[in-house]
């Protein structure tokens, strides 16, 4: 009954469970890296957009700001000394404010506090005519909050207008000021379709990059199923004394290929992590301004999501909130190592004593860079693993280069076990390798010491060194 079963039914060979087994597992995870991938692709490039759009339009108000500065320097010797009833001074002004254009589409509009149009040099038709009640094609008032706004001292306000150059309706930000004497409501506008276009391309940009990352996914995935489906051919035509054997070399395969794989993806999590927690971080907070503007209410959605955030971002800040220090470039790397060792201290209570000297520019750029990215990397790992209660930093220029030596009185640990397997131990040895120079951890039960050395081709010719202790 058995045999006709088989014979009824398909029944998987050897080579096909073979294969199955193979393919299986990776399918999956690949499936799953290419879910993690779209979602994290896609929220961060949402993020980005959201802060680019928020960077260009501050760009644009920080100009109308000057234009507003420039047009109030204008007429400020005519309407300083004039009354509120001088008719003279206020032709005079709006005789000035007229004659004031800029590019294309650049304007001074004014309006009465009673909606009447005094100056709008680009669009003469409206002059003398009241307009408060005057709305944009999709029905938001333009007049009455610009007069609003100037009553309160000036601000900004996005409406539908059209360009003067072409006569199309545009997306524009205005922002206005109040004369108060005189009751007049000064602004100028900018139109903001470019940051629209901007914006919109580079969407389109991010998902072209995320439909290719998926293309070459597939890819992979592609070939490295032809090669396991090859393998189980081969299993297959082979004598089945060799299956075992083919078998375990297949299996071993496969897991050296995953492990390769996590390595990887753990890699760039951990290189780009800070940054997209930062990104995340800055789209709750736009999402949050434009809620207090009137926008759909999910504020309390978004507290939640802040919070939760909170203590991740707070721990990412600490790793990576001065990867490039400005006293790095500006002092060198002594005083950058100083204020390092100083915020270490100040935030675990581990004592921590800088002996070194000032090197100014002794040291090239990458060099700086490396050697402040190890300590930083060293002191990481001190306060997640180590239990030490004091650290001792010691770095000077020799004839060979510079040396820069990390101890702790922690537990140590298996360096034989260890090395290699850390990712931050990994990049501290990869970032010497990369230099040319040497790196070497010695640990034991009095604690850990790490030893990184730059070559010579790194240290700036010539470059004075001044000795000192810093603790």
């Amino acid at each position: 009954m058995f045999a006709k079963l088989k014979r009824l039914r398909w029944w998987p060979s050897y080579g096909q469970k073979i294969f199955l087994l193979a393919t299986v597992p990776l399918v999956l995870a690949v499936a799953c890296i290419a879910s993690l991938v779209a979602y994290q692709s896609r929220q961060l490039a949402e993020d980005e957009i959201a802060f680019l759009e928020d960077t260009l339009l501050e760009t644009k108000e920080a100009e109308l700001r000057n234009y507003m500065a420039l047009a109030r320097n204008a007429i400020y010797h005519i309407y300083g000394p004039a009354g509120p009833d001088d008719e003279a001074a206020k032709t005079r002004a709006a005789q000035i404010l007229a004659a004031m254009t800029y590019g294309n589409d650049g304007f001074f509009f004014v309006y009465e506090y009673d909606g009447t149009n005094i100056v709008s040099s680009k669009q003469t038709e409206l002059i003398n005519r009241n307009l408060i009640e005057l709305r944009d094609s999709s029905g938001t008032l333009v007049v009455e909050p610009l007069i609003t706004l100037a009553r309160q001292g000036g601000g900004y306000h996005e409406y539908i207008w059209p360009k003067p150059s072409t006569g199309e309706e545009s997306p524009i930000v205005s922002y206005v000021i109040g004369l108060q004497d005189w009751q007049w409501a000064i602004g100028t506008g900018i139109f903001i379709d470019d940051v629209r276009a901007q914006v919109a391309m580079t969407r389109a940009e991010m998902e072209s990059r995320i439909r290719h990352t998926f293309i070459w996914i597939a890819a992979i995935t592609l070939i490295v199923l032809l090669g396991v489906f090859a393998s189980g051919m081969l299993i297959n035509l082979r004598e089945r004394r060799l299956a075992d054997s083919k078998l375990a070399i297949l299996t071993q395969r496969i897991v050296h290929t995953q492990e390769e794989e996590r390595g990887r993806v753990a890699r760039e999590l951990h290189d780009s992590i800070s940054q997209v927690l930062v990104s995340i971080r800055y789209g709750l907070e736009l999402a949050r301004r434009k809620i207090t503007t009137g926008a759909p209410d999910v504020e309390a959605t978004l507290d939640k999501s802040t919070e939760r955030l909170n203590l991740a971002i707070k721990e990412v800040r600490r790793i990576s909130r001065d990867l490039r220090p400005g006293a790095l470039d500006d002092l060198g790397l002594s005083p950058a190592l100083k204020s390092l060792a100083e915020e270490f201290q100040e935030r675990t209570g581990i004592i921590t004593r800088l002996d070194t000297v000032a090197l100014r520019n002794s040291l090239t750029s990458d060099g700086k860079t490396a050697l402040f990215r190890i300590a930083q990397e060293a002191l990481t790992n001190i306060e997640r693993h180590s239990n030490a209660t004091e650290v001792v930093i010691h770095i000077k220029p020799h004839r060979r280069g510079a040396a820069m030596t990390i101890t702790d009185n922690g537990g140590g640990f298996n360096v034989s076990r260890r090395n290699g397997a850390g990712i931050g131990l990994r990049n501290m040895a990869e970032r010497m390798e990369h230099l040319g120079g040497t790196f070497k951890i010695t640990a034991s039960h009095h604690g850990t010491r790490i030893d990184a050395n730059v070559p010579a081709s790194h240290l700036a010719s010539g470059a004075p060194v001044e000795h000192r202790k810093l603790t």
